[in-house]
């Protein structure tokens, strides 16, 4: 795919990612490393909390839903960092064998005043599981360059 830069950006554009798939292994490394909770760690505990199940950590779902859009390569020259997200909301869990993928949606372009070289890309972020339900959303303020002239 080619670098789109914040020129090339309208509302309403979409792009969507491949998936990738969770596996237990996956789920209960990363709980290990950033998010130590039971039912992100132990089958047996997970069985018996309200999950009825190991799920994954939400901070992991976010960082693969982020990192299947970034490699897509659709901001590979272009990006330069973000001052945040916004809106982040947990809405299914991700279980061991779900495969996730991503929808992205321009929501506005906004050149910067002060600095014509860039502007904020404001997109909206959806993580899919294969039964096509939407697990997580939330909303980045790319920082884009723009394209030389």
């Amino acid at each position: 795919m080619n670098t789109r830069y914040l020129d090339d950006l309208q509302a309403g554009q979409t792009f969507k990612t491949n998936g990738v798939t969770l596996t237990e292994g996956d789920i209960i490394d990363f709980a290990l490393k950033y998010d130590p909770q039971s039912f992100h760690l132990d089958v047996v505990e997970a069985a018996q909390s309200p999950y009825g199940g190991l799920i994954a950590s939400g901070f992991q779902t976010v960082a693969y839903c982020f990192r299947l859009f970034i490699q897509s390569g659709v901001f590979l020259d272009s990006s330069i960092g973000s001052p945040g997200i916004d809106e982040l909301r947990w809405l299914a869990p991700v279980r061991p064998g779900d495969t996730l993928r991503t929808e992205v949606e321009v929501l506005e372009v906004r050149p910067s005043s002060s600095k014509p070289d860039r502007g904020i890309a404001k997109l909206k972020y959806q993580a899919r599981n294969q039964q096509n339900e939407v697990v997580l959303t939330f909303l980045v303020n790319h920082l884009l360059r723009r394209r030389v002239s």
